[in-house]
């Protein structure tokens, strides 16, 4: 029997892999471009602790932040070579395809006996229906 302990392995956070290599990349040509994280936040139209987020892999910048943060430290497209994957890191690995599916869909097809769907209403069937919620909780609520 081996008597050494066995360091528990370190949970993976799904999309910190991408997260933190892109925030790697991000600083590295920040720093190149000699910008300090709030001159780099002003240009882009972000604080300065939301520059740190996205370097540290803890938070998810948007595609148009990507765009901007390429052009502005001259990254030759490196930073947005990532953009896709960085996209897709918002999405638990299980979910991942049904959200490119979603992402592709022209149509939505669903089927609804007693009500008619968010984009397809009107709004006075939208403002009906609230109405008739109202109507419910008011006659739930005296009883």
């Amino acid at each position: 029997m081996d008597d050494q302990r066995q360091q528990p392995e370190q949970e993976y956070e799904v999309g910190s892999g991408i997260l933190h290599v892109f925030g790697q990349h991000l600083k590295l040509f920040r720093v190149r471009a000699g910008l300090e994280r709030a001159e780099f936040g002003a240009l882009t139209g972000y604080a300065a602790s939301s520059i740190v987020s996205f370097e540290q892999g803890r938070r998810i910048p948007q595609p148009k932040f990507i765009d901007q943060a390429d052009e502005l430290l001259d990254s030759g497209g490196v930073l947005k070579a990532s953009k896709e994957e960085v996209a897709r890191a918002q999405y638990p690995a299980f979910f991942r395809d049904a959200a490119r599916l979603e992402a592709e869909a022209v149509e939505l097809h669903v089927y609804d006996t007693h009500v008619v769907n968010g984009l397809l209403q009107t709004e006075e069937y939208a403002r009906a229906v609230r109405e008739s919620l109202n109507l419910v909780e008011k006659l739930l609520g005296e009883t």
